[in-house]
């Protein structure tokens, strides 16, 4: 079965860690560009003060970036999340939303740069609002993009 942008998103949102935490995915584009995630704040989700838990939106802003690039370059390329830093601007309270985008450029200059098995490290950014539309956090993650090595060690082969 292939996966579909809907049906990662269903999927993603059923997973039971995002379940339980109150994560939702809400759509993926068909072009694989941009991810929308939701975080609903309630009792499991929230911490001492009430407010959205720092893991809560570390979950909600991790694996994004790594998929929307994954999905775009294909198989030939080893994509992972490497790191992530969280800017705590303003209490969560209530639905939190966060926005991941990664153009098709991007991904051809990620694909250029990691050729012949060059290891690229890249950070993105997003932000996190709630239902006003103000910032509750500033979020960074580092993906790693690497050629595979058997497509590195056959490009090499066919230039002999």
């Amino acid at each position: 079965m292939r996966i579909t942008p809907r049906r990662l998103a269903v999927g993603m949102s059923l997973y039971p860690p995002n379940l339980f935490s109150g994560i939702r995915v809400r759509r993926f584009s068909d072009d694989w560009t941009e991810a929308v995630v939701e975080l609903r704040v309630n009792v499991l989700t929230r911490n001492y003060v009430r407010t959205a838990f720092g893991g809560s939106l570390s979950a909600m802003t991790d694996p994004y970036y790594f998929m929307l690039i994954a999905h775009q370059l294909g198989r030939d390329v080893v994509v992972w999340d490497t790191r992530g830093e969280i800017e705590f601007v303003k209490p969560g309270r209530g639905v939190l939303t966060a926005r991941f985008e990664v153009s098709r450029e991007k991904a051809a200059e990620l694909r250029e740069r990691a050729r012949g098995g060059a290891k690229v490290l890249e950070w993105f950014e997003t932000e996190v609002h709630d239902a006003s539309g103000d910032v509750v956090a500033r979020v960074r993650r580092e993906v790693y993009v690497r050629e595979r090595p058997e497509i590195t060690a056959a490009a090499r082969d066919a230039q002999k």
